[in-house]
């Protein structure tokens, strides 16, 4: 695999000064850093969101995907909008909201609903979602990688509905090895009037194993005439950022697993690709603090109950790779209540103890 190697250690601080990396301009929106946060089922909430906001370095956040479907059925029914749009219409721009189906007429109303009502200021299509339950059971996300005539319907109905807000499509290489097909797609996505394409350099049947392909992903770039190109996948580092600019040709990168329990990623690679010192990898208290941070956004809006087993899944981001962290997995899956989990932050989590709450 070609993805770039050679991550700097935290603590180096180094400095990379012979890259120059403009803005990234989808449609008339300027994204700068061209540094995105991938939208993530389950985990990019407004909680999460909001923790990358404080840390800085990202020009573009995303919402969960929603599906357009179900969206489009409690709108029709009068019923509250999904969670997965909660805190979009407050929160500061810009700010993208994915959403998937496969029905042209339906994403078109959804689109239009998010613009209108949401002024959102990107709306993304997936197009790579490999997960079952959206590909074999509704016929959509890489699904769809198979009729890319419906892909164009697609894009070009959401496009009309949603103007003057830019449209962009999501991809993967392909749905396996043998029907590789980014380059054709792309083209269609740009034919279709999309204003930015984002390509994940694995094909759907790998799900998240092996390694991404950014050789194909660069070589995609031959195929577009005018839109930008986004790379996703493996970006796990400041370094791997730098060497995707430098090496591979996109005009902006998606950051997507490595930054849900290091949200502080994009400012050290905001730093890498602009020439200054990459900051260090927060403390293993500051890190602790950050989770906890989390977990009361987590909870302030889903109360301590729901908000707990929510925050199961994070907080298991937050101590991988460290040590002890099969241990503090193990037992915060299964706690439930806020003085249960304090309870594992305070036995498991590798620093010293935190005080229980009163």
């Amino acid at each position: 695999m070609d993805t770039p190697q050679n991550p700097a250690q935290a603590g180096d601080q180094p400095t990379m000064t012979d890259l120059k990396v403009p803005p990234l301009r989808i449609g008339d929106l300027v994204i700068d850093p061209p540094i995105l946060q991938a939208p993530m089922a389950g985990f990019t909430n407004f909680a999460f969101r909001q923790i990358v906001r404080e840390y800085g370095g990202v020009g573009l956040l995303a919402t969960e995907m929603v599906n357009a479907r179900g969206f489009h059925w409690l709108d029709e029914n009068e019923a509250e909008f999904p969670d997965r749009l909660w805190g979009v219409e407050d929160e500061p721009r810009p700010l993208a909201v994915q959403i998937w189906d496969n029905q042209p007429d339906v994403m078109a109303k959804v689109g239009r609903r998010l613009v209108e009502e949401f002024q959102v200021s990107v709306v993304d299509i997936n197009f790579g979602c490999p997960v079952k339950q959206v590909t074999e059971k509704a016929h959509s996300g890489s699904y769809l990688l198979r009729v890319p005539d419906r892909m164009g319907q697609i894009i070009s109905r959401l496009v009309e509905a949603c103007a003057p807000t830019p449209v962009t499509a999501k991809i993967r290489l392909g749905c396996s090895e043998n029907t590789i097909n980014a380059n054709e797609i792309a083209q269609v996505v740009e034919e279709s009037g999309a204003s930015a394409l984002t390509v994940h350099g694995r094909v759907a049947e790998q799900y998240f194993k092996g390694e991404a392909d950014w050789e194909r992903i660069s070589e995609i770039k031959s195929y577009l005439k005018k839109i930008p190109l986004i790379g996703n996948g493996d970006l796990d580092s400041a370094d791997k950022v730098y060497r995707a600019f430098r090496d591979y040709n996109v005009d902006g990168v998606m950051i997507a697993r490595a930054c849900l329990g290091r949200p502080w990623l994009f400012a050290q690679a905001a730093a890498a690709i602009q020439g200054r010192p990459i900051p260090a990898e927060p403390t293993l208290v500051e890190q602790r603090d950050c989770m906890l941070r989390h977990y009361d956004l987590v909870v302030d809006r889903f109360g301590p109950s729901k908000g707990t087993l929510l925050m199961r899944k994070f907080a298991c981001c937050y101590a991988q790779a460290k040590p002890g962290a099969r241990h503090f997995r193990s037992a915060v899956g299964n706690v439930s209540t806020p003085a249960e989990f304090y309870e594992v932050v305070e036995k498991h989590f590798p620093i010293s103890p935190v005080p229980l709450p009163v």
